[in-house]
C-alpha cells in the first residue's frame, strides 16, 4: 500500500487476534507499529512472534487514567501518531434477560468507552499535527444487524459506528475516520465462545461458505490507512464474506 512507510501505528488489543494480525501487516508494509494491550502474557508473546515492534503498552482501554498513562509512554517511542488501529474489544454471550448490570457495563466500557477515549487522546495529537491522521474504529456486523444472545456487544458496536460518523465529521479535513466491521473472523475471542459445532453453523450461514481470517481484516485496514484511501472517511467497511446481504446474520 501507498504511504504507509515509516507511519507512526499503534493498535490497541493488539496481542491477539485481528489486533496481531494487523500489527504483522503494518509492520511488512514498513509503519512503525506500538501494540497496547491489557494482557501482560499476550504482549510477552507478541514481542517475541513480532521482535520489530518499537514498542508494548500495557493499558486498560476502559480506563481514561490508564490511556493518559499510555499515550505518556508513547511519547517516549515517538513524537506524534499517524494512524490509531482502535481495536480492543470484548464479548459476552448472554441471553437479555440474564446480562448483569457488571456485565452490561464491562462490554460497554470496553468496547464503546475504551474507544472513544483512546481516539479522543489520539485525535488531540493529530489535529495539532501537519499532515493530521487516521483513525480506524474496529465495530462489527453486529452493530449493523440484530444477532440473537448479543445485546450489550451489539449496541456496543453500533454506538461505534455513529461515534465514528460525528468523528469523521468533527475531525475532518485533519483527521479521516472510518469503521470496520468484521463478520465471523476465527480468532481466539471467536473459538472462545463458540463450540466447533456452532463454528460449523456459522459457515453454513455465510455465502463465502468459511469464517474470515484476522489476516484478510488486517488487509481491509492496511489499504484504509493508506494513501489509496485519501478520500473515504465516515464510512463503515463490511468484512463478512457476504453474511449479511440477505439478512442471513439474523437467522437461527
Amino acid at each position: 500500500m501507498r504511504g504507509l512507510k515509516g507511519k507512526k501505528v499503534l493498535i490497541t488489543g493488539g496481542a491477539r487476534g485481528i489486533g496481531a494480525a494487523t500489527a504483522a501487516r503494518f509492520l511488512e508494509e514498513g509503519a512503525k507499529v506500538v501494540v497496547l494491550d491489557k494482557d501482560s502474557e499476550g504482549l510477552q508473546s507478541i514481542k517475541k512472534t513480532l521482535p520489530k515492534l518499537d514498542g508494548t503498552i500495557k493499558a486498560d482501554v476502559s480506563s481514561p487514567k490508564e490511556v493518559e498513562a499510555a499515550f505518556a509512554k508513547l511519547n517516549s517511542f515517538w513524537k506524534g501518531l499517524d494512524i490509531l488501529i482502535n481495536n480492543a474489544g470484548t464479548s459476552l454471550r448472554h441471553p437479555f434477560l440474564k446480562i448483569k448490570n457488571e456485565e452490561w457495563l464491562d462490554v460497554i466500557s470496553v468496547n464503546l468507552n475504551g474507544v472513544f477515549i483512546v481516539a479522543q487522546q489520539a485525535a488531540r495529537r493529530m489535529v495539532k499535527q501537519k499532515e493530521g491522521g487516521i483513525i480506524l474504529n474496529m465495530a462489527s456486523t453486529n452493530g449493523l444487524v440484530g444477532y440473537p444472545f448479543y445485546a450489550a456487544y451489539n449496541s456496543s458496536k453500533a454506538g461505534v459506528i455513529e461515534l465514528t460518523r460525528s468523528m469523521a465529521l468533527e475531525l475532518a479535513p485533519k483527521v479521516r475516520v472510518n469503521a470496520v466491521c468484521p463478520g465471523y473472523i476465527l480468532t481466539p475471542m471467536q473459538e472462545a465462545e463458540y463450540t466447533p459445532e456452532m463454528l460449523r453453523a456459522c459457515e453454513k450461514k455465510v455465502p463465502m461458505a468459511r469464517l474470515g481470517k484476522p489476516e484478510e481484516v488486517a488487509a481491509l485496514l492496511a489499504f484504509l490507512a493508506s494513501d489509496e484511501a485519501k478520500f473515504i472517511s465516515g464510512q463503515c467497511f463490511v468484512i463478512d464474506g457476504g453474511e449479511i446481504a440477505g439478512g442471513l446474520a439474523s437467522s437461527p
